[in-house]
Parts: structure tokens; sequence; C-alpha cells
């Protein structure tokens, strides 16, 4: 096992205090809070999702899995989502960790700056019967984070299933966000995050987690929302001052140095593809 001394997650009930669900993240890097969201949110985001969803092909093994049915854009997709991203545990923690005062001379004066936070994602993770075990990973690497270090995402991801063990709830590692950037997760480290529909796995970016094997006869439904620093974009933002005719006028190296062009491993994908797809007209 681990060198930590954390084996299991803490389940909190939504009547928690936000302070109790800190202080779990604080010492696991994940807590799993239940009845994250209402029944009748729960519904009504599957109401709005579900044709989508069913639409969405398999991955073929590159960006997306296998098996895999991922669906970007749920806030565009349903105005359910508001409830998620006001939700107190989400919104608190996120508050918490990430915007944290960073001091800065300005002349002879010392000033606090506080970031903001921003959406960073918000997507449906679906697996089939039969996918293998998810590469354990930190979500925080699309920002290139090193460790340790401050955090720059909070996620959670919301049983819009049932998730068990057996088919394929995310593990996570606890205590692994402590980690430095030497040392790798192993398998029989990680625990599964098994909760009941509407409840939800919280986290942080440096929390090493995956999505377990879906050796069930059924699909497994997440969906995943984080909340990111908002300082993590440009200075300027170059997607509403130059309007997208005048941008497809412009050279190819041009278009990329506004923006267009993701950067390694995952940042700035549009509905998962390259960005410059849409510019060609191709998306």
């Amino acid at each position: 096992m681990s060198d930590s001394t954390l084996t299991t997650l803490t389940t909190l009930p939504a009547s928690a205090a936000i302070d109790e669900a800190i202080e779990a993240v604080e010492a696991a890097g994940a807590v799993i809070i239940e009845d994250f969201i209402d029944a009748g949110t729960l519904a009504g985001l599957w109401a709005d999702l579900r044709a989508d969803l069913e639409r969405t092909a398999d991955g073929d093994g590159r960006l997306v899995g296998e098996k895999t049915r991922i669906l970007p854009g749920l806030v565009r997709r349903s105005a359910h989502s508001v409830t998620v991203l006001r939700q107190p545990h989400f919104l608190g923690a996120a508050r918490h960790f990430l915007q944290r005062p960073v001091r800065a001379w300005l002349g002879e004066q010392r000033i606090a700056f506080v970031p903001t936070i921003q959406l960073g994602i918000s997507r449906a993770i679906q697996i089939q019967p039969g996918v293998p075990v998810q590469g354990l990973h930190r979500d925080d690497t699309a920002h290139l984070r090193t460790h340790p270090g401050p955090e720059s995402r909070v996620q959670v991801m919301i049983a819009a299933s049932e998730f068990t063990a057996r088919n394929g709830a995310t593990r996570v590692i606890p205590g692994s966000h402590r980690w430095d950037d030497e040392r790798g997760p192993r398998e029989d480290e990680a625990v599964p995050a098994e909760m009941r529909a509407g409840s939800a796995l919280l986290w942080l970016g440096s929390t090493y987690h995956g999505a377990g094997a879906n050796r069930s006869d059924g699909p497994r439904t997440g969906l995943s929302y984080a909340l990111d620093l908002g300082n993590l974009r440009q200075e300027e933002n170059q997607y509403l001052s130059i309007p997208l005719d005048v941008v497809r006028g412009y050279p190819e190296d041009v278009q990329r140095l506004l923006g267009y062009e993701p950067c390694p491993p995952m940042c700035g994908l549009y509905e998962l593809d390259d960005p410059m797809l849409l510019l060609r007209g191709k998306a």
C-alpha cells in the first residue's frame, strides 16, 4: 500500500458544513458528498443530456478511450448546470483552495491580489461494459503544474448513475495531493469512490485518480465540472475582442498566436478537438 496513512475516502452528508468538507479534502485530496444535487436537478440534467449522450460516438482510443463517451459543454446544454456551479461544497472548496492571495510589489506598496475562479470543464463521461481501468493521473497536468505547489483546479464528478467498484467508479489515491513529481501512482494504492446517483466525488487537481474498469452489464455515467484559477488564460480576451471572421482572414501562424492552438496535453480544445478546425469550417 501507499506510504500515506490514508487508505479510505471520507463520505459526508449533504448537510455537512463546508469547512468539514474542506478539512477532508485537506487530509485526503478528495471527499464524497452524498446527495450533492437533489433528485430534481439530476432528473433535469438527464432530460437535457440523454439524447446528446446517446448520439455521441465511442472514443477511438486516442484522446477518448474506446467504449467511452465524452459529451463536453454541459453548461451550454443544460441550465441545471447552474445548480452544480452554485453547490456550496464545490464553490466553497474552490474558493478555499484557489482564491489564495498572491502578494506583489507595485512601486513601494505591496499589494495582495486574490485570483478569481472560472469554469474549466463541464462534461459527461460514460464508460461502457468492458472498459479497462484508466491510468491514474492528475488533472492539473492540463495546466502543466509542478508539485508540491499551489492548486489550480477543484473538480467534481457527479454520479449520474450509481458508482460501484464493479461498474467503474472513479478510483482515488488518498493523500496523493501531497506527493512530489518524482512519485508515481500504483494501482494497489487507489480506492473506488462508490456512491449512489446524485452524490459526487470532490477532489483537487493534484490528486491522483482514474476511472475503474467496468465489469458490469451496463454503462456508468458521471458528470464532471471543474473550477480553475482565473489567471490561467490570456490577459486580453482575444475571442471577444477579435471577431471570428477577422481571425479567419489572418495567416495560420497568427491564428495560433491568438489562442486557437491547443496547448498540450489538453488545454484550449473545442468540442474535444483542435479549434483550428473551427476556423477552417471543419468543426
